[in-house]
């Protein structure tokens, strides 16, 4: 990565560009919200070659150092970084149109694709939809190695991923799942040992200032602690399926793949949706660009006796799932300077990131490899995905749709 000299001190976060307008954060996240395909890490690769060097909003230095935060945080990192950028160039306004340009396309296909579902039942058990829940398991296989290659390097990491997903599969619930990354962090704070970070480059916080970040930060912990008590208090289903999405989302740490195993306890389990349509919506998210939240979207659009269904329940959890990971970025990048140096939350990090793969791997098998592999055929079908995914550098939209094909032609006329 080339080294840039240092900005002024007047300077704003090392952007070569002056402030811009929020359309234009729109313009240029819209353009990235058709067709950004590849999951996070293609997503930051976009982001880069748009904002750094073709737009040139930001540096090198100041881009690595604000994909680091997003990485730190629990939540969808690459749409953390969009909303980071959006801030750093255009206020809050900026957050909140890169936010909405990079996201509304995918959860607007994903919310289609339920309706299709619910108006079409057959389409649940058809070839194609099969073929879809087939490809899940490749692309969760390919995050799990991914993830752990990156997550676990040593041998304690690679232990603490293994008892996690002991303790998933032994106990399949959220409160399981609490528990590992708990005991991650735990485990990650006594016993690892990281490397010293480097310093970090200074960013815009788009005038919110520490005042305003602890105000966000509060905001995120209290809707954390009080909306399940609020769904307890009233009885309400709707805002008990809020919450538990707010709490995925909020607790999601590792990237957009590690929440499938939380919003399959939290919707599943009560009965909301069943495993075969939220694996095969798992399936169809892989087909569209951006964010690989956006799924939530499609489970409120499939959930009409919880949220009504349709558009409202879709943009109603679609908001839920990322409110946290918005509050947290806006409120955190103020302090992100001394936060990275402390040796204490990094290390608990690294532990629960570690602690993560062994969820991820759990949820591998149970729901998706269990809802989508019934043959030999099946595991023919979703070896071969693997292997374009892996080795023939596929893209996944592609290798999605030949998964969707390949299912449609196993089952036949």
């Amino acid at each position: 990565m080339p080294t840039h000299s240092p900005e002024p001190a007047d300077s704003h976060a090392g952007s070569g560009a002056p402030p811009g307008s929020a359309w234009e954060v729109f313009g240029a996240f819209l353009r990235l919200g058709l067709s950004a395909f590849g999951g996070p890490v293609a997503h930051l690769g976009y982001f880069r070659a748009e904002f750094v060097q073709r737009r040139r909003w930001l540096d090198d230095a100041a881009y690595s150092d604000l994909v680091a935060l997003c990485q730190f945080l629990p939540g969808p990192a690459s749409s953390q970084v969009g909303m980071a950028l959006g801030l750093g160039r255009a206020g809050w306004r900026g957050a909140l149109a890169a936010w909405l340009a990079f996201t509304l396309p995918s959860a607007c296909a994903l919310i289609l694709f339920a309706l299709g579902v619910q108006r079409w039942t057959g389409l649940t058990t058809s070839g194609a939809v099969h073929g879809l829940k087939i490809a899940a398991v490749a692309v969760v296989a390919q995050a799990v190695l991914g993830m752990g290659r990156s997550l676990c390097p040593d041998w304690p990491r690679a232990g603490l991923a293994v008892v996690a997903a002991l303790i998933v599969l032994a106990v399949p619930s959220a409160g399981a799942q609490w528990l590992a990354l708990g005991l991650g962090a735990l485990v990650g704070w006594r016993v690892l040992a990281l490397p010293a970070p480097v310093a970090p480059a200074p960013h815009r916080d788009g005038g919110l200032g520490r005042r305003g970040g602890a105000w966000l930060v509060l905001l995120f912990v209290t809707l954390l602690v009080l909306l399940p008590l609020l769904a307890a208090f009233t009885g309400s289903t709707w805002v008990r399926a809020v919450a538990v999405v707010y709490q995925a989302g909020a607790l999601v740490f590792g990237g957009g793949h590690v929440v499938l195993p939380l919003l399959q306890a939290g919707v599943v389990a009560p009965g909301w949706i069943d495993n075969a349509s939220f694996v095969a919506g798992y399936g169809a998210a892989q087909a569209v660009p951006g964010p690989l939240f956006s799924f939530a979207a499609y489970l409120g659009a499939a959930m009409p006796a919880v949220l009504g269904g349709g558009w409202a329940g879709g943009l109603a959890l679609l908001l839920a799932i990322f409110a946290p990971a918005a509050l947290l970025v806006l409120g955190a990048l103020p302090f992100w300077a001394s936060l990275r140096q402390r040796g204490a939350v990094r290390r608990a990090l690294a532990g629960v990131n570690a602690a993560v793969v062994g969820v991820l791997g759990a949820a591998l098998y149970d729901p998706v490899w269990t809802s989508a592999i019934h043959s030999r055929a099946d595991v023919a079908l979703a070896l071969g995905v693997f292997g374009l995914l892996l080795h023939g550098r596929c893209p996944p939209v592609l290798a999605v749709g030949l998964a969707a094909l390949g299912g449609w032609g196993l089952a036949g006329p």
